[in-house]
């Protein structure tokens, strides 16, 4: 979850300061040596390749951080994110794969960092590659998992990613449905917020907000990053040498990376991306072929599908955009965790208007709502739309809302199933929406832009 921060080291490079100023931050960078007599690797494709790996690293939050933003308890010494980043070759692309944190994994031979014994090949879940083996083993899984050849490593903690969100402002984000989570103290209203670190750190690390547990929070991590990217480019930091120098002292002061990506490498991508944006990037997740795959002496896992996995793949080696030739259509149609086809659907006119009712109970259908088809007028007018929905199914009503942002949830006990739309004069559009099942992932691709804020949550 802390990884996605340090895509803004690339990023930030585009204000193309000066080889001074990136110099001095260059020194203060943690060097590792990630590649050690490391053998018998992919062959290198085309692009740059960046494996970004998030701790659950919290020695530099104060007692006060730690209790606001629930970060009590040990933390595992593990990854709790990790992602590849692939930089195009032209420098004018960035593609995003989220590697879930409980995929099967089969890690290499190799000397374990804490006890010195020396391990055959055994099953783990990726995240415990970094406890067993640190960052070489890590690189070394993922190479043979996804045969892509990694080029740099970036690894960050909890502090650089409040720090990084702080400095630049805070980050905004949407969300057509309340998010609250009682494990990290998320508690976020429907509507667009602008999030400071220790809220930001809440909402990329929320997983008990939905069904889709891991898999639902690397969307919103992916949403996030998204978010971040735009207001990296879009607020001058870019453009200002000493925001420049703040944020990327933020970014840079808990950051440790390769002894290779140095002062040359943040120049050369900072002169090339200078027209970044987030419609320049593209976000996955890697395809699940099967979920909770039972592992001996392990547990519950994700398995990948290797069909698809080696499609995803090959695209990255062989620097091919993952959304090639599709449409930008501007935002892309929201998720709701019921599907829509269960939920059935009265409208009702409270305006004036007439065949409003009409066309909204046809937007709700071509999105997939099961609707009467027989809209009604109301008894009364009213200014805002209002969802009348019986308390058992607020699931549905829930997901409804998505589809109709703005509206007010009224719970009229006893109503059953059917969920009753009064359209209000507010009323503005009917949004798009997708259901995901979370017990039958499926891979898509969105682009930065669709995944942003677009002014109306």
């Amino acid at each position: 979850m802390r990884a996605i921060t340090t895509l803004s080291v690339v990023v930030l490079a585009s204000a193309g300061i000066g080889h001074a100023v990136v110099t001095s931050l260059d020194a203060g960078i943690a060097r590792i040596d990630a590649f050690k007599d490391m053998k018998n690797r992919p062959r290198a494709g085309h692009g740059m390749n960046v494996l970004l790996v998030g701790t659950d690293g919290r020695d530099k939050i104060s007692e006060q951080e730690r209790r606001a933003y629930r970060l009590g308890g040990q933390p595992c010494h593990c990854t709790d994110t990790m992602m590849i980043v692939h930089i195009s070759d032209d420098r004018e692309r960035a593609t995003v794969v989220s590697l879930p944190r409980d995929s099967y994994a089969d890690v290499p031979a190799h000397v374990d960092q804490n006890t010195g014994r020396r391990h055959g090949p055994h099953p783990i879940k990726l995240n415990a590659a970094y406890a067993e083996g640190g960052p070489q083993l890590t690189i070394r899984t993922v190479e043979n998992m996804t045969h892509v050849k990694i080029d740099h490593y970036l690894e960050v903690d909890f502090t650089t990613f409040m720090r990084t969100v702080d400095v630049l402002g805070g980050v905004q984000v949407c969300t057509p449905t309340p998010l609250k989570d009682a494990y990290t103290g998320l508690d976020l209203a429907p509507g667009t917020h602008t999030l400071r670190g220790g809220q930001a750190l809440q909402y990329v690390r929320a997983r008990h907000l939905d069904g889709a547990s891991d898999l639902g929070r690397m969307k919103r991590q992916q949403r996030f990053l998204a978010a971040l990217i735009e207001k990296t480019t879009s607020s001058g930091v870019l453009l200002n040498p000493i925001r420049f120098r703040d944020v990327t002292r933020a970014v840079l002061g808990s950051v440790r990376a390769d002894k290779g990506f140095g002062t040359d490498e943040l120049l050369d991508l900072g002169r090339a991306m200078r027209n970044f944006s987030p419609s320049s990037s593209e976000f996955t997740t890697v395809p699940i072929g099967q979920m909770n795959f039972q592992v001996k002496g392990v547990g519950s896992t994700l398995k990948w599908d290797p069909a698809k996995t080696g499609r995803l793949f090959s695209s990255l080696r062989d620097d091919k955009p993952l959304a090639v030739d599709r449409p930008r259509r501007g935002p892309a149609a929201a998720p709701v965790e019921v599907d829509p086809r269960q939920i059935r659907v009265l409208v009702a006119n409270g305006t004036g208007t007439v065949g409003l009712a009409k066309r909204v109970d046809a937007a709700l259908a071509a999105t997939g709502f099961a609707t009467t088809h027989q809209p009604v007028t109301a008894p009364a007018h009213v200014p805002r739309t209002v969802i009348s929905y019986d308390p058992r199914w607020d699931r549905s009503a829930r997901s409804l809302v998505v589809a109709l942002p703005g509206s007010e949830l009224r719970a009229v006990p006893g109503q059953g199933p059917l969920m009753k739309v009064t359209v209000g004069a507010g009323f503005k559009a009917v949004h798009k929406v997708r259901f995901e099942d979370p017990g039958q992932p499926e891979q898509s691709v969105v682009r930065g832009d669709e995944v942003v804020c677009s002014g109306s949550a």
